[in-house]
């Protein structure tokens, strides 16, 4: 039979407040668990530090998120949300840009909001994260991404952006990883390669 525990965490759900003052907790909580994440790890963090850098009290913490799983769950997804808004405006003007314009774009944005989020890609490949969710947000990133490539002007074919969506996705993995590295004295000269890599690759013939 599943233990008490189990089943009390299996049922344990976010509370998102109403208020205007909840949703600033909320959103302090959130910013914290960003903080600490990045600099500990998901496994290593833990929601007493957590809820000591957002200046509120454990119970305050376990109010809104009952498992440091359902925090992860909460400030992934809304990094997630941060992202397609991102990539929807970079759309809005996406046909008055070339392939190679809209990836330098794209480069630029995405480094930015991985600076903004440090831990996107650490929260993204957490075991624990839902096998599910981890498949539909990673094949939204990149149709997204596809769709931009494909109204360029000129456009990729749709099957060269699809590819190009998933090299975008990959590189950026590494780009983030390198940025981490702030003692090292050529990350500025291999980020300036990763971001000439996607330009040649858009530029390789179908």
């Amino acid at each position: 039979m599943p233990s008490q525990k189990a089943s009390s965490k299996a049922d344990a759900v976010i509370r998102m407040p109403q208020r205007q003052r909840g949703r600033e907790r909320v959103a302090a909580l959130l910013k914290a668990g960003e903080e600490i994440f990045a600099e500990k790890g998901f496994d290593a963090a833990t929601m007493t530090e957590i809820a000591a850098r957002a200046k509120a009290s454990i119970g305050s913490l376990y109010q809104f998120f009952p498992t440091k799983e359902l925090l992860a769950d909460a400030l992934h997804t809304a990094n997630g949300e941060a992202l397609a808004e991102m990539l929807e405006a970079l759309g809005r003007k996406s046909n008055q840009l070339t392939p190679t314009e809209l990836l330098e774009s794209l480069f630029q944005d995405l480094s930015a909001f991985l600076v903004a989020h440090p831990s996107f890609v650490l929260l993204a490949d957490r075991p624990a994260a839902d096998k599910a969710q981890k498949t539909e947000r990673r094949n939204r990133m990149r149709n997204q991404i596809a769709t931009l490539l494909s109204q360029t002007n000129p456009p990729l074919s749709r099957t060269r952006a699809d590819v190009m969506a998933v090299i975008v996705l990959h590189l950026m993995r590494v780009a983030a990883a390198v940025s981490g590295e702030t003692d090292l004295p050529i990350r500025d000269a291999v980020l300036r390669d990763l971001r000439a890599m996607l330009v040649r690759q858009v530029n390789e013939p179908e």
